[in-house]
């Protein structure tokens, strides 16, 4: 469909379908298996992405929904290449973070690794994605974005001591 559309009308199908997911997850109490990916360049920086279609001046993890019978390292990568183009080295999984949606429930796999590539945004699903310091997040990332930072963090001190 990314090419079919022009970029504008893709971004507004965008909007409208995830509106129309969200309804429908919330009215079936759905319970939504997805990933989070923590992409750390060389220089121990945080990609992070604005979305089109969701949340457009938040900043977030990339990621995404995982396939029935998907493994969160797969699918982390594969979302962090469909979303940045960056490719996901050395995914370490660092545990499942429970969300409640208002109405579903987000069940997310947390997945670290390091990307050697810069990130290209389409401008289509994916508005803006840059690296960031983890000292100098941006203002409007999302709560869950930083506390899977955090977490991340926490891993890699324990991972050094």
């Amino acid at each position: 469909m990314s090419g079919f559309l022009p970029a504008p009308l893709h971004r507004m199908a965008l909007r409208l379908a995830h509106r129309l997911r969200l309804q429908w997850w919330r009215a079936t109490k759905k319970v939504v298996r997805g990933c989070n990916v923590i992409a750390a360049n060389p220089q121990g920086e945080i990609l992070l992405v604005r979305h089109s279609y969701h949340a457009r001046d938040i900043w977030m993890l990339p990621g995404g929904g995982l396939g029935k019978s998907e493994d969160a390292a797969q699918a982390a990568a594969r979302e962090l290449l469909e979303e940045t183009h960056c490719a996901l080295i050395r995914p370490v999984r660092l545990g499942t973070v429970v969300l409640d949606r208002n109405g579903w429930t987000n069940a997310i796999e947390l997945i670290a690794g390091t990307t050697a590539h810069q990130p290209f945004a389409d401008a289509r699903e994916i508005e803006e994605a840059r690296f960031f310091p983890t000292d100098a997040l941006p203002e409007r990332t999302s709560e869950a974005a930083r506390a899977m930072i955090a977490r991340w963090l926490d891993h890699q001190k324990g991972s050094s001591a």
